[in-house]
């Protein structure tokens, strides 16, 4: 005889949330626990992971199309910074499914009514977001929460809003919200990080063309240099391949007789041996 799985009616749905405790509450009730949690979190095993995981192998296994947004996705592009939560993107429609087929069984809603869950086993609490919906302060915009079947890419088994997307989402967001500042905080360090072109403003929407280029030159000053010095007539070889491959000669650094070769891309300075200019012991050429 198959065994058929069904919610549990004796408890209430009051009742459930109550006695699952919150990983946010937890989290700042005792910190020599959340400082534990935050080292597990840096080692891939956190509560928030363990959650992520669970989560996401539920919709695949249903069929739900889901996109990871918010601090685990920043963290999967490289931003790395400890989060408490999970968000997801998912249609309305997906959104109903999930409460009707998820709602009791592993997961609860925090109170009655919320479009969100909570891990029944770790506490930690997943929020959804709505193709449709706009970010920021929720008014319409050219930027809405996409369909997630769009713009995700997977990782590890786990599908993630892709990058431009990610990026676009949140200037959207911090243009419009004042609460939201963060988000192009956000966006500004993934600048700085992965070292990201101007031009990388035409995958986004023009309506957040600006704000992109506004924090891509706000990123420019503190922006990682990486140096290599070289004699020609030792070196004439290596100066000649990073010159090919856009290594920017910089004539008043440097001794003389020397080339100070500096790239900010650190692609090309693992490539070409180039080290940060703040370790150098180098005065300007007089």
């Amino acid at each position: 005889m198959q065994r058929v799985t069904t919610k549990p009616a004796a408890i209430d749905e009051h009742q459930r949330a109550a006695n699952v405790v919150s990983f946010e509450d937890r989290l700042s009730r005792d910190l020599r626990w959340a400082m534990g949690e935050g080292s597990l979190f840096f080692e891939d095993r956190g509560a928030v992971q363990t959650t992520l995981r669970k989560i996401t192998k539920r919709l695949t296994e249903l069929g739900i199309p889901y996109a990871v947004v918010g601090g685990m996705a920043l963290f999967v592009h490289g931003l790395r910074r400890f989060t408490e939560d999970v968000d997801l993107l998912v249609t309305p429609k997906s959104l109903r499914e999930i409460h009707d087929k998820l709602d009791g069984l592993g997961f609860v809603p925090p109170f009655t009514g919320s479009k969100n869950l909570r891990d029944t086993d770790s506490g930690v609490k997943i929020e959804f977001l709505v193709t449709g919906a706009f970010p920021g302060d929720g008014k319409p915009k050219p930027v809405a929460f996409p369909d997630p079947s769009a713009v995700s890419m997977e990782n590890n088994g786990v599908r993630y809003i892709n990058l431009p997307t990610l990026i676009e989402l949140k200037l959207a967001s911090g243009m419009t919200n004042p609460d939201r500042m963060k988000d192009l905080v956000d966006v500004l360090e993934l600048v700085k990080i992965l070292n990201l072109p101007r031009e990388f403003s035409t995958k986004l929407n023009p309506y957040v063309h600006e704000k992109y280029d506004e924090l891509w030159r706000d990123a420019r000053p503190n922006q990682k240099r990486y140096v290599r010095i070289l004699r020609p007539e030792d070196e004439r070889e290596a100066l000649d391949a990073m010159l090919a491959d856009g290594v920017t000669h910089e004539a008043k650094r440097g001794a003389a007789g020397t080339y100070y070769l500096v790239t900010t891309d650190p692609d090309l300075a693992r490539k070409h041996d180039m080290h940060d200019e703040t370790e150098f012991m180098i005065e300007p050429r007089k």
